[in-house]
């Protein structure tokens, strides 16, 4: 390993018969433990970059915020691993039992899989912002140019805020779920008006990514990856489209395609 990049690795490449020494960048790891209030509330496992806007969506997401105001403080200690929030109100994480299912009957059978914060936080999307096929590729095609961790590392996720018409900014992580709360907090730190937005994402979509979309407030999910079944239920529940598999000129419309031009055009 090299002493002078912690993330710099030796490496032995084959190609074919042909071997090689080499050093490579490999993507770092690095655990992160949030106290709230002077009690500790998670560890959780992320790339040391724009920890402070993780930590905030990350709270959203978990329920345990609605809005940026209600962080009075928040400081990162890097070194020590440690992220300190003082909110504006009372709060200890033993009040609440932030992983215990919460079993619901009234918005379709999917729903019994929400954790007690899900129940609070996930938000029913009505909007009717529509994206064309096009675009669709266009917007990945960009999210993948301009992904220069990953091109360098093969170990990072990126997601990114998006209109129709191209990104408006990007965050990458090792974790697919904590490049969604990076730009989460981003959102919510700076008061980004959600219409007509969209997220573009590299990672699968499961329930706990598309939950995140629905808290975060947006419509549309593209993905080059695939989606569960039951982020399919969940999507169907809450009004949003996800497309899949979007590589090349090639995609895959999975639920509400409504929102994608050529496919609303077919039904008319």
């Amino acid at each position: 390993m090299n002493d002078t990049n912690q993330n710099d690795w030796e490496v032995i490449r084959f190609d074919g018969n042909l071997t090689s020494v080499e050093e490579t960048e490999v993507a770092e790891e690095f655990p992160l433990t949030v106290m709230i209030n002077g009690e500790e509330f998670a560890t959780m496992v992320c790339s040391p970059s724009n920890l402070e806007i993780l930590v905030i969506g990350f709270l959203a997401a978990e329920g345990v915020i609605r809005s940026f105001d209600e962080i009075s403080s928040l400081s990162i200690d890097k070194d020590q691993g440690f992220a300190y929030i003082e909110l504006t109100r009372s709060f200890s994480p033993k009040q609440q039992d932030y992983s215990k299912r919460f079993i619901g009957s009234c918005c379709g059978k999917s729903r019994q899989f929400y954790f007690q914060s899900d129940v609070k936080t996930a938000k029913t999307i009505r909007n009717n912002l529509s994206i064309s096929a096009n675009q669709c590729y266009k917007l990945m095609k960009e999210l993948q140019e301009r992904s220069e961790h990953f091109k360098r590392t093969g170990g990072v996720h990126n997601a990114a805020l998006c209109t129709v018409e191209g990104l408006l900014f990007m965050c990458s992580d090792i974790g697919r779920h904590n490049a969604l709360d990076k730009v989460y907090g981003s959102i919510l730190q700076e008061r980004i008006p959600l219409k007509n937005k969209l997220i573009v994402f590299s990672g699968r979509i499961s329930s706990e990514v598309l939950l995140k979309i629905s808290k975060i407030g947006v419509g549309i999910i593209i993905s080059k990856s695939a989606p569960t079944n039951l982020a399919l239920e969940l999507a169907t529940d809450l009004g949003i489209t996800i497309v899949g598999f979007v590589r090349g000129n090639r995609m895959t419309v999975f639920t509400n395609a409504h929102r994608i031009s050529e496919a609303n055009n077919k039904n008319n």
